[in-house]
């Protein structure tokens, strides 16, 4: 009798949780980086794709760094308060690690990294969850787009569509997605097979500290220091 693929030996192993000695990795990390490099800048991210991000720091390969994960881990290494920072003035980084934001610590020009950042911008799918930037509406009629081998598929997305002499078409008008809301999961499927990118991956600097000076390089963000911030160059 032949052997069934159900008796199969499975392996219950459990995965081990990164606690405080992976927390300490970074946390030193971090901090070498910080002695070793000249500036520190603070950049928020949107739609964040990682193997475009790995793409895009490729570019500070030679001379810098980028931290991503707990904020809080990166308060830490940098120090949250002047009584507990890292090198002067560098706690006023800390203050704006909230988010999705990250850490590149780097010896290239101050131009040169601005540059990178503001010219960097990509395009890509929506995913579930994400607001649709504008209303997709697909009117009655065939749908040239799809060929008849996808008409299964357009169904179960709950598109009222059907086959006609081997064309798909629609049988009413049909909203993908509505500006201002969330994409659901057949929301976002459909719009990738329809080829609509409405996601756009970007990285935006928030400030910049050396042991010279700090900047922001937005003017709302100085709000988060009222006084102790006076003296910040808002780019």
């Amino acid at each position: 009798m032949p052997k069934s693929k159900r008796d199969r030996p499975v392996t219950l192993s459990k995965t081990k949780k990164k606690g405080r000695e992976h927390k300490e990795c970074i946390v030193n990390g971090i901090r070498e980086a910080v002695e070793k490099y000249s500036s520190v800048y603070v950049f928020s991210f949107e739609n964040m794709r990682n193997i475009k991000f790995k793409e895009f720091r490729q570019q500070f390969r030679h001379n810098g760094k980028f931290f991503l994960g707990s904020n809080k881990v990166m308060q830490v290494a940098l120090g949250r308060s002047a009584e507990d920072e890292l090198r002067s003035g560098i706690y006023k980084v800390s203050k704006l690690l909230r988010g999705d934001t990250g850490l590149l610590v780097t010896d290239m020009p101050k131009e040169e990294v601005e540059s990178l950042f503001n010219a960097y911008e990509d395009s890509d799918f929506s995913r579930t969850g994400s607001i649709a930037v504008e209303t997709v509406e697909l009117k009655e009629g065939p749908l040239e787009q799809f060929t008849h081998e996808m008409e299964p598929l357009l169904r179960k997305l709950e598109m009222p569509v059907r086959l006609n002499k081997g064309t798909v078409e629609l049988v009413a008008d049909f909203v993908v997605c509505e500006e201002g809301k969330q994409l659901s999961p057949k929301s976002a499927h459909i719009l990738r097979l329809l080829r609509m990118k409405m996601a756009t991956f970007k990285l935006n600097l928030l400030c910049r500290w050396s042991p010279s000076d700090f900047e922001l390089y937005r003017e709302d963000l100085s709000e988060l220091y009222r006084e102790d911030l006076s003296d910040v160059e808002t780019s």
